[in-house]
């Protein structure tokens, strides 16, 4: 699964990653959690008008599918598994018609010991920004729309297996488009989503200061040694 990740970038370097003329002022963060507004990359051509400026959006961080009646759903749905995606009813149309890029520098993954849960740090060596795939969704009610978002995950593969079964599908930088476009069959979408770009990343054992998710500073980055 992925329940915890960071963006430690400058306006910048994100709007250089995804090609973006403008992005809104968004804060980094040492410790992006479930139910926060996140930034997501979005097709210019998506009638989102919340903090819309080209294709840079804020989303709620667990998917509200549009025919929910009550939002606690969010809780049970920040992630969406690549095998049954195209399948489970609470996915399936946001994966033809709404997907989107999560920006990230790395993500938190906590390894069980006899010890306890031991948390990791997986990113690539130089901090670089990369993204997750991700599923969007607006859900109407009375005090108006939410847009929110998941991110997909896939059986972990070697660097991942000894952490944890699962990982969030990152995305090859030149799949990008072909994510994003309206226009991509369900198949081509499907082929996307066998995750390879794992291949120049790093874990890292991190403390337990990361667990506390009102803790959002470089200690939860920081490496440690394990006895």
């Amino acid at each position: 699964m992925c329940g915890r990740f960071n963006l430690i970038a400058t306006p910048e370097q994100v709007k250089e990653a995804f090609n973006l003329p403008s992005l809104f002022d968004f804060q980094p963060s040492y410790n992006i959690t479930p139910a926060q507004d996140i930034l997501a990359i979005v097709p210019s051509d998506e009638n989102i008008d919340i903090n819309l400026n080209n294709q840079s959006v804020q989303l709620f961080w667990g998917l509200i599918p549009s025919w929910s009646k009550d939002r606690k759903i969010s809780q049970h749905l920040i992630n969406a598994r690549a095998e049954t995606i195209a399948d489970k009813s609470s996915f399936r149309s946001a994966f033809l018609k709404r997907r989107c890029l999560i920006p990230a520098t790395g993500f938190y993954e906590w390894r069980l010991t006899e010890q306890g849960k031991q948390p990791y740090l997986i990113t690539h060596p130089n901090r670089q920004v990369f993204a997750f795939a991700g599923l969007w969704e607006h859900w109407e009610h009375g005090d108006g729309t939410v847009y929110s978002c998941t991110i997909i995950t896939t059986s972990a593969n070697q660097l991942m297996q000894p952490i944890h079964s699962r990982m969030p599908v990152i995305l090859d930088p030149q799949n990008y488009t072909n994510w994003l476009d309206g226009q991509s069959k369900r198949d081509d979408l499907q082929a996307l989503l066998v995750c390879d770009a794992y291949s120049e990343m790093e874990t890292i054992p991190v403390s337990n200061w990361v667990n506390n998710p009102r803790h959002n500073d470089a200690i939860c980055i920081r490496p440690i040694a394990l006895i």
